[in-house]
């Protein structure tokens, strides 16, 4: 028993601290490590019967609460959840596995910071992983997997390897997990070399809330059994049989799972006897590529002091971020100014940075490095070899667009510095516009690097005040979240299914027609209220009068908000009693079955017959924003190129959403083409088929649509103009001409309900994705009305300019005119292409009319400066009003005067109609060094309440006086003073 408390100890300690790799060798020739996730894959499919299913994208599919996927089981979240689709194909998995790619670089795992630093942290890594849903086996089938594959597959000595358990938490009443202890010494795990630790090392949870349990992780030792152990975790084993309540109380889940999870990089170190991951044929092909591209010093796996200029660091970060940016660009997730695409555009930089003043590699280096990415993960991940020419495209301009930055901002820093004071320090405005915040993306570390170099300042106290209110004016703009609804947790559903309730049938929810007369009916549905709920989720078998409370009926009309499509609103009646309204606000689905979220008028009781009518305008404008939202898909495939991808809409009655992956903002002209293309389908009011088939048989259709979603089985496909059979026959092409989608949406049966599509705004979410808002029907309309009213506005403008003014008033009311119309088609609801190409149009306008204030204004200046000189021909400083309309023009009047009689030192005052006074002076060059215009300026205008501006030679300003002769006198004065 001491040993194994000695042994704990040292395991304990082991954990604390980082241990490096050591040389060994476990087999005669190491596996590529190709051949090792292959070896994994296998062994779980050929020997104990697993399914295998792709990696899914590193793009959370539906989940808010993460940056990137960072486990293995984050796919699998619905069946944990218990709100899987119970037709798709997820509700049949029982035991399957798979390699998952993973990102660690934000959020509650962030593994950023590290990378480079160690030989063994990574932002990308791939996660092997096996799972058992739903009891299929437990506990002793998946510690008997996992030793059977090290040991006898992978041929891992069993000396080297140690175990932990959960060793219970009695302030949680968790007793220890003695049963997996058990299983480990009945595989034959010596007791010295099984260990129990606690909540934070040996339970696993989800989250705040959600599936949870104890784990049991297999450990290397590196050491051998040569002095103290040094381990390294291989492999965790989740046993998720406890559920986190929200008040923080864990219950029995109703179904217990198997989730593990193995590094696939430290499991290849360790077959391969490698030291460090990075010495892998994972990377080794890459930090070849590195050397050979850049011509630094080989890479030598050097850490800390060792590591001499950081050179190993530079080799570690760049090859690290390559395989995570390509592996997120190939899922399309692109570099950008918040969330996960801001993550990316500083990860993108850091590689920059390293590469460039580290390694001294060349523009464009970066770039390069794809490819071999590609060909080293491409096999297992395909997306990889489809998207290559784009990532490294993306890398490639960025990398461009970054390195200007730098120049820029290097001249910036420079020349602010100048304008320093010896103490001052180094403005926090200036820093910011410089940061991946403001105008060039520099990291601010490297901002402060840059300035430490230079042996300045910054203001940080100036710069968090500033990033503080960027967090609120990003809080503020950002898009409203919706508010929560009421939903089933998974105690309710498994309630539910204990009772053998079935899903709901929501099938009714597609019957409706279109009648002769160009309007839609909505068939009526007669359901039973099977249960009710509370506010907080309770089972209930009535509602009170004025309760809000969610109703589960056997079988229901309503739309369930999923897909991007807005739910149905409406309300249901009890049968036979039609004048009591229940208000429905909105339907959610929760694995399978629809909730429906209700206020009760008077008391319902569980087991009553209710009639359900949904909203028919509501219904109408979702139905038509739907079709809507696959005709804009189809067009711009048909105008950008076949390869364009959905990356995601979302609609209701009022708009529609759509975003899509681009190489380049749409120009004018594939807007107004996108828009055309749209209205040619809806004028020609094809018809809108829909049917239900098996959703293998869409599995290879060319042209098909569909996003990164889970489908049920059957699915329903949508096709525009060709009936379904037809276009998912075998050597049809229907799916390439027309549009043809996996969709579960409500939709119109004839597009020409859609009436117009317009266009209303684009604007780039981060580089490579568009986002698209669109109308239709009356209000397109509407929209082209006014988007011809502006363009005649503008062509009126256009008519005056061409005139000529007479004068500067003049000049100035068309400039101002030109502006306010500028104003307006900013925000107008009104064609998005004509919008650019009238904001084209006033651009020049304005360019032309500002061309014409300046020539008016030196003319008028010429004038003014004449009359001046005539009337002071004598003496070395001109003091005097002159009647001007504005700044701009007694600027220009003082600079003539100056240039023609360059020994003058000048300053005008011109009284404003409003009260104001406007001052502007130069002094001569031959002036004495104490003269400046700046002073001279500050001290008259000071003397009128106001306040100047300028430099030493040239200066304006503005104050407010009625004894014009007093600040006559007080300019007089000055200059002669310093005269």
């Amino acid at each position: 028993m001491a040993s194994v408390v000695a042994a704990a100890g040292r395991l304990r300690r082991a954990f604390g601290r980082s241990c490096p790799w050591q040389q060994f060798s476990t087999v005669s020739r190491p596996p590529h490590g190709a051949a090792v996730r292959d070896t994994f894959l296998s062994f779980f499919r050929d020997r104990h019967g697993h399914q295998l299913v792709p990696s899914a994208s590193v793009r959370p599919r539906g989940d808010h609460s993460l940056l990137f996927v960072n486990a293995g089981m984050n796919q699998f979240k619905p069946i944990f959840l218990g709100t899987v689709d119970p037709r798709s194909e997820m509700a049949g998995f029982r035991r399957v596995a798979n390699s998952q790619k993973c990102v660690r670089a934000g959020g509650r795992h962030n593994d950023l910071e590290d990378v480079g630093r160690d030989l063994s942290h990574h932002t990308f890594f791939e996660m092997l992983g096996n799972w058992a849903f739903g009891g299929e086996y437990f506990k002793e089938e998946a510690c008997s997997m996992a030793w059977e594959l090290l040991t006898q597959v992978y041929g891992i000595p069993e000396d080297r390897l140690w175990v932990s358990y959960f060793g219970g938490d009695s302030q949680m009443g968790l007793a220890p997990d003695l049963e997996t202890r058990d299983i480990w010494l009945g595989l034959g795990v010596p007791a010295s070399r099984v260990l129990s630790f606690g909540l934070q090392e040996n339970f696993w949870e989800m989250g705040d809330t959600g599936p949870c349990g104890p784990c049991t992780e297999i450990h290397y030792d590196l050491a051998g059994g040569t002095g103290a152990p040094q381990l390294v975790e291989l492999w965790n084993l989740v046993f998720m049989q406890h559920n986190r309540e929200a008040d923080g109380s864990l219950q029995p889940l109703p179904q217990r799972h198997v989730d593990t999870g193995m590094g696939l990089e430290r499991l290849v170190a360790v077959l391969q006897g490698k030291r460090s991951t990075y010495d892998t044929d994972l990377f080794s092909p890459l930090l070849s590529a590195i050397h050979q591209g850049c011509g630094a010093p080989p890479y030598s796996g050097r850490v800390g002091p060792a590591d001499e200029g950081r050179i190993d660091t530079a080799y570690r970060v760049v090859a690290d971020h390559m395989r995570m940016l390509s592996i997120c660009i190939a899922d399309g997730v692109f570099p950008g100014m918040s969330g996960a695409p801001l993550i990316l555009r500083r990860i993108l930089r850091r590689a920059v940075r390293f590469s460039t003043e580290v390694l001294r590699a060349p523009p464009g280096f970066l770039g390069s490095l794809v490819p071999v990415v590609v060909e080293t993960l491409g096999a297992a991940y395909p997306e990889l070899q489809k998207k290559s020419v784009q990532i490294a495209s993306l890398v490639s301009e960025d990398e461009a667009a970054f390195l200007a930055s730098l120049q820029r901002g290097g001249r910036i820093i420079d020349r602010t510095i100048k304008r320093l004071g010896p103490s001052d320090l180094f403005p926090a405005e200036v820093a910011w516009s410089l940061s991946m915040s403001g105008n060039l993306g520099i990291p601010l570390d490297l901002v402060k690097l840059m300035l430490e170099e230079k042996g300045v300042q910054l203001d940080t106290a100036g710069l968090e005040e500033l990033a503080q209110k960027e967090a609120q004016h990003r809080a503020q703009q950002a898009e409203p979240v919706p508010e929560e609804g009421l939903c089933l947790d998974v105690h309710a559903l498994e309630e539910l299914h204990r009772h053998g309730v079935p899903p709901t049938d929501d099938s009714p929810k597609y019957n409706y027609s279109l009648q002769p007369n160009g309007d839609y009916e909505f068939g009526l549905c007669e359901a039973q209220v099977l249960q009710l709920y509370s506010e907080d989720g309770t089972a209930v078998a009535s509602v009170g009068a004025g309760q809000r409370c969610g109703l589960l009926l056997d079988r229901t009309n309503f739309y369930a908000e999923q897909g991007g499509q807005a739910s149905d609103r409406g309300y249901l009646v009890r049968t036979g009693q039609q004048d009591v309204l229940f208000p429905v606000a909105r339907a959610q689905v929760c694995g399978g079955f629809i909730l429906h979220e209700a206020v009760a008028p008077e008391c319902l009781q569980v087991g009553e017959q209710v009639q359900l009518h949904v909203d028919k305008a509501w219904r109408m404008g979702c139905m038509v924003k739907h079709t809507a939202t696959h005709l804009l898909s189809w067009a711009l495939r048909k105008t950008l190129g076949p390869t364009t991808e959905q990356r995601g809409s979302h609609l209701n009655p009022e708009r529609l959403r759509f975003d899509v992956a681009t190489q380049a903002p749409l120009t004018t002209e594939q807007l107004r083409t996108v828009e055309s293309y749209v209205q040619e389908a809806v004028g020609q009011d094809e018809a809108v088929y829909m049917e239900e088939v098996p959703l293998a048989h869409t599995a290879h259709v060319p042209g098909l649509r569909s996003l990164d979603e889970v489908y049920p089985d059957p699915v329903r496909v949508v096709s525009v103009g060709v009936p379904v059979t037809q276009a998912l026959a075998p050597a049809s092409q229907a799916a390439l001409q027309t549009s043809v989608e996996l969709c579960c949406g409500t939709h119109l049966l004839r597009t020409g309900a859609v009436g117009d599509l317009v266009i209303i705004g684009d604007r780039q979410l981060v580089k490579g994705i568009t986002r698209l808002l669109a109308i239709t029907g009356a209000q397109a309309q509407q929209a082209r009305e006014l988007g011809q009213s502006l363009s005649q506005e503008v062509e009126a403008a256009r008519e005056r300019l061409s005139r000529g003014s007479r004068d500067l008033p003049e000049a100035h009311r068309l400039s101002k005119d030109i502006g306010h119309l500028t104003e307006v088609i900013e925000s107008a609801l009104m064609p998005q292409w004509q919008r650019q190409e009238l904001q084209t149009t006033l651009k020049m306008l304005q360019r032309r009319a500002n061309t014409a204030i300046r020539k008016l204004e030196k003319g008028q200046a010429a004038e003014k400066s004449q009359e001046l000189l005539t009337r002071h021909s004598e003496g070395p400083v001109i003091v005097d009003t002159v009647s001007v309309g504005s700044l701009s023009v007694l600027v220009k009047v003082v600079r003539q005067l100056c240039e023609k009689a360059p020994g003058l030192s000048v300053l005008l005052l011109s009284p404003q109609p409003s009260g104001g006074v406007l001052c502007a002076c130069q002094v001569a060059q031959g002036a004495t060094p104490t003269f400046t215009a700046e002073a001279w300026a500050l001290a008259v205008c000071s003397r009128m309440g106001g306040k100047a501006w300028g430099s030493r030679v040239i200066a304006q300003g503005t104050g407010h006086t009625a004894d014009l002769e007093a600040a006559l006198g007080t300019a007089r004065a000055y200059a002669l003073n310093q005269l």
